[in-house]
């Protein structure tokens, strides 16, 4: 399902317990210099992520000081953030002229540790190819780095790199628990385009031989992915971003399943399998 890009007034995205996506929680949050904005999500965990400006951000007596340091877009430098453990009240103070936060969460009860996330602590992993058009960087702010800190959660952002391309390819999905084939993890995307009037397309295919749907993504389309295969592709000319939140509901680490008909494609793209592996 497709969100046109809307102001949510700081109201979240996907609420908790959402029908389509019920591992998932998405907020978008924009703030003045000065201005705060307090949550308290019960029953998931969260990760805040400046999409760009700075912020300080407290969290059950614990304080995390200038969060963020992307000035224009998500293209401006490397992403931070903090993660928030399941139903602790988070403050979030604006220290730039503005800023514009993601607040990504998976369903989990139990309550952790908060952390912070900085710049040089970012798991990096870029693959694929200009001749394959699958050449894309990922940068994983909750990944296989902190799997014995976070419950539910994965939190990363995707870049297209180059100009147009494919994502998510071969087309795969992850709606069933069925291990060790696949893992049930609900997604949720925002993307961003550079130049901002881009455009691309979201292919969801919901049962294997049959025509699926695909929709028309603008920057700050929010996708949600309850079931299917699911790959995604920029138009010529423009680079593309998204965010990504996935919430397990049995483990965090992620089992992808290929569709049968072109998993073959795995073995073509330079680099995927270390990206596949990335996803713990």
């Amino acid at each position: 399902m497709h969100i046109a890009p809307n102001d949510n007034q700081n109201k979240p995205v996907i609420d908790i317990d959402d029908a389509r996506v019920p591992l998932n929680y998405f907020n978008i949050v924009k703030l003045k210099n000065g201005q705060s904005f307090e949550y308290q999500v019960p029953r998931y965990e969260t990760c805040i992520v400046p999409a760009t400006g700075s912020v300080n951000i407290e969290v059950e007596g614990d304080k995390f000081d200038h969060i963020g340091n992307r000035i224009d877009d998500v293209w401006g430098g490397e992403p931070e953030g903090a993660y928030i453990p399941s139903g602790a009240k988070a403050k979030i103070i604006c220290l730039s002229e503005d800023a514009e936060i993601f607040i990504a969460g998976a369903r989990y009860e139990k309550e952790l540790v908060p952390f912070a996330v900085r710049a040089a602590e970012i798991d990096l992993v870029q693959y694929g190819s200009d001749e394959t058009k699958t050449h894309r960087k990922i940068k994983h702010i909750l990944g296989a780095k902190y799997r014995d800190h976070v419950g539910r959660l994965l939190v990363s952002e995707l870049f297209t790199v180059g100009q147009g391309g494919w994502s998510g390819f071969p087309p795969h999905k992850h709606d069933t628990d069925r291990l060790p084939d696949e893992t049930r993890h609900d997604e949720t995307y925002n993307f961003r385009f550079k130049p901002n009037h881009g455009f691309g397309m979201q292919l969801v295919q919901r049962e294997d031989g049959k025509i699926g749907d695909a929709y028309h993504l603008v920057d700050g389309s929010t996708i949600i992915l309850e079931k299917g295969y699911h790959p995604c592709v920029a138009a010529p000319g423009y680079e593309m971003y998204y965010f990504t939140i996935l919430g397990g509901l049995s483990q965090r680490p992620l089992v992808q399943f290929f569709q049968p008909t072109h998993a073959y494609q795995i073995e073509t793209i330079p680099g995927i399998k270390d990206m596949i592996a990335k996803f713990k």
